[in-house]
């Protein structure tokens, strides 16, 4: 046969059985992977992502980006539809719902892994597509994959302050968890009813009782994740799932006590800010250090002043905020890392400053400005209804003295249920607006 025939029929070839490796169906020869499995590891993500998802929404709106200088990922448009005045009752809610977030998303990862190899076959399915249909649930579950896998890496980079991608994490993780939501809406819309019919092939607690002498692959399924030529087994399927789910226990056990004051804090290996953080009563996290940010001592030392600008504008000296009425309430820091911690503030009330500032309590919100040179969050604002609240303090002390420098000396924000970027420290400047009606 001459030559230029041969190659369009090696070509036919190829096509027909698609490239060496992964791509050949008996390339995967687990006796494990099948429908049921797969659908294991999948209700258990559906269930873990919905909560995953509903406390990322509601860290976004913690953030009230519909105040001045607070919406770190501009041109939202209509993916802003949810948005809502973030409440200050209770004051524990933001700590609860983004402690959830972060650590179920840790705790998450193993099942996350275990679901991604358990399909690992169809993400190099041969040809890519063979109907409209089956196109459609391949973009959709590369978009799945890849989603899950940026969001799920770039939180993690973002928990341990490991800034190593090129772009701003806020509003990269803001877009990308709406392609991911979309991608999961059409994956679930798809495979909800294969996986159902899964979970009802085999019971689960006979699986459990199953060791590996008696453990079989799964009949043969459509969707081609039996193995055509399974090996032989070497582990039971009880014991992948008791091997994923002691490392969602594990990554669960070793992060949860950063979220908890208590003696279980000091099993939180994998808190991302070390456990030592200052002298006596400021011994608790911090975030971002006076040095890292580049406030000096000069700039909170005897010639700072605290500026109230409004309809009749005032500079305090420290000692003048002191001989004001002072306030004590125990307001916890919760941060958008997944860490925190409550303990007892000092401090002057923003709805009394408001008032030297020309306002009555309820009518004007506010913007705080930091000494800070660089970084993000060096300003917040705050809605009338914040500052009404009385427990929202100009802090001056914490735990009975004053705040170390690193904590935020000689004044800091304290607003009960803020995000903890949002109780800025080392204020210099507070501008109250009127809100309009």
């Amino acid at each position: 046969m001459p030559p230029e025939r041969e190659a369009p029929g090696r070509l036919a070839r190829w096509w027909r059985t698609g490239p060496p490796g992964p791509f050949r169906p008996g390339f995967w020869r687990s006796p494990l992977r099948g429908p049921w499995l797969t659908a294991v590891f999948g209700m258990v993500l559906l269930v873990g992502l919905a909560v995953v998802v509903i406390t990322g929404l509601l860290s976004y709106a913690a953030y009230e980006p519909r105040l001045p200088g607070n919406d770190t990922t501009p041109g939202k448009g209509l993916l802003g539809f949810y948005l809502f005045e973030w409440p200050t009752d209770p004051a524990w809610l933001y700590r609860v719902t983004q402690g959830a977030h972060v650590i179920l998303g840790l705790t998450l990862v193993p099942v996350l892994l275990a679901k991604l190899w358990s399909v690992i076959p169809k993400l190099f399915d041969w040809p890519p597509a063979r109907s409209v249909s089956q196109a459609v649930e391949r973009v959709s579950l590369v978009l799945l994959v890849g989603g899950a896998v940026f969001q799920f890496a770039t939180g993690i980079l973002n928990i341990q302050l490991f800034y190593v991608f090129p772009f701003s994490f806020y509003p990269a993780h803001f877009y990308g968890a709406w392609i991911f939501l979309a991608a999961l809406v059409v994956h679930v819309a798809v495979k909800l009813p294969t996986a159902v019919r899964a979970l009802r092939s085999r019971d689960f607690r006979r699986e459990l009782r199953t060791g590996l002498a008696d453990t079989r692959p799964e009949p043969p399924d459509p969707d081609g994740l039996v193995a055509a030529s399974p090996a032989e087994p070497t582990i039971s399927r009880r014991g992948v799932l008791a091997f994923v789910g002691g490392g969602s226990l594990l990554m669960f056990g070793l992060s949860v006590g950063q979220t908890l004051d208590g003696p279980l804090r000091r099993t939180a290996l994998l808190a991302p800010h070390g456990r030592s953080y200052g002298p006596g009563p400021n011994d608790f996290q911090i975030n971002k250090t006076a040095a890292s940010l580049g406030v000096t001592a000069a700039d909170t030392g005897d010639a700072w002043r605290l500026t109230l600008a409004g309809s009749r504008p005032v500079v305090l000296t420290r000692s003048e905020l002191l001989a004001m009425p002072l306030h004590t309430y125990a307001l916890p820091i919760a941060c958008v890392e997944g860490w925190s911690t409550e303990q007892e503030w000092t401090g002057v009330r923003l709805a009394d400053l408001a008032r030297l500032a020309g306002f009555a309590p309820g009518t004007a919100g506010v913007t705080a400005t930091s000494v800070q040179r660089v970084g993000y969050f060096g300003s917040a604002s705050f809605s009338p209804r914040q500052v009404a609240d009385p427990r929202s303090l100009l802090a001056l002390r914490v735990n009975g003295a004053d705040l170390s420098l690193d904590h935020g000396f000689p004044a800091r924000i304290m607003v009960p249920n803020a995000p903890g970027v949002h109780t800025t420290k080392w204020v210099h400047r507070l501008d109250f607006h009127q809100e309009p009606s």
